[in-house]
């Protein structure tokens, strides 16, 4: 069984590849590779239940009580600074795992009949892919430096999308809308990444929460720092998970093709900022202010999307 953690990495890897394949094939023989759809969607689709598949046995393993496993490699050595890339394996990270990769295959299912005569066809089942991976890579992050970049990836990937159908003027402007958005999410994320590595010395989670417990403890930590960094922090799934305030650009989103309303903003996209909260959360608790506004931020949320969905007359907007 320990080689099946070993090779926890090919899931994320399997739909990246094809991606990069249906990407090479698009940009190397733009005009002979359109008579061959199915063949695409058939490489995405089975690439990616190759990547379910893969995750099913991760979780079963979780659930008859393997324990965490933790692969890290050195990335950059610079003095002090080591960065290390790697993947972590616990309960929520097979839970997410499962997740992703079941919506994403049923929505590539769906998508190969329901995108079947446009013209972008190809296109948009390697930008699906890439999204998959990008998502994948970020569930499987150890650290904050590595979920930054999958975070970077998937909002590109989402802008892409919710944009695919560029020429009509209300989709071009959804993903500019989504996309300038999501950049004020994201600088509040990097903030708070940069601010709790200048407290702990350290971007790894499960350090992190450790070394911010013993400086707590010892009073050695200015709380007001830590919470607005924590809060600049907390800026990321807001705008990711589209709450309140930063959810303006998730009604506009459903200008992309339908699958894309599934895919990213019903299980996999707006689920990021929820798992990133989920992963912070040992340290987060350790804050109880910020823990009240994530609190009276999701309720808010909820009472404000239900009355907005009152008076919504596009389905998918619902």
């Amino acid at each position: 069984m320990e080689l099946i953690f070993q090779n926890a990495w090919l899931v994320p890897l399997f739909p990246f590849l094809a991606s990069i394949l249906l990407g090479l094939g698009l940009f190397f023989f733009p005009n002979s590779i359109k008579k061959f759809r199915r063949i695409c969607s058939f490489i995405s689709i089975l690439f990616l239940s190759l990547a379910m598949l893969l995750s099913f046995q991760l979780c079963w393993q979780q659930i008859t009580g393997s324990s965490i496993h933790r692969y890290l490699w050195s990335w950059v050595l610079y003095k002090n600074l080591v960065l290390e890339i790697g993947y972590l394996l616990d309960p929520l990270t097979s839970i997410m795992l499962v997740l992703v990769t079941t919506v994403a295959v049923m929505v590539m299912i769906y998508s190969d009949s329901y995108m079947f005569y446009d013209e972008g066809y190809i296109i948009f089942f390697c930008y699906l892919s890439l999204f998959t991976a990008s998502m994948l890579g970020l569930v499987l992050s150890p650290n904050l430096i590595q979920v930054y970049i999958f975070w970077e990836l998937v909002g590109m990937c989402s802008y892409l999308l919710i944009g695919f159908w560029f020429t009509r003027p209300s989709a071009a402007n959804a993903c500019q809308k989504a996309f300038v958005t999501n950049r004020i999410g994201d600088f509040g994320l990097l903030l708070g990444i940069l601010g709790f590595y200048w407290i702990t010395g350290s971007f790894d989670f499960q350090q992190l929460s450790k070394r911010f417990f013993e400086l707590l403890s010892y009073n050695q930590i200015n709380l007001v720092f830590a919470t607005f960094c924590a809060l600049f922090l907390f800026l990321g799934p807001i705008a990711k998970s589209a709450q309140f305030p930063l959810h303006i650009w998730l009604p506009d989103a459903m200008e992309g093709p339908t699958p894309i309303s599934a895919l990213i903003h019903a299980a996999t996209m707006v689920a990021a900022g929820i798992f990133l909260i989920a992963r912070m959360f040992p340290l987060f608790q350790m804050l109880p202010f910020v823990m009240s506004i994530i609190s009276w931020t999701g309720a808010i949320t909820a009472l404000l999307g239900a009355t907005i969905a009152l008076a919504q007359k596009d389905l998918k907007k619902v």
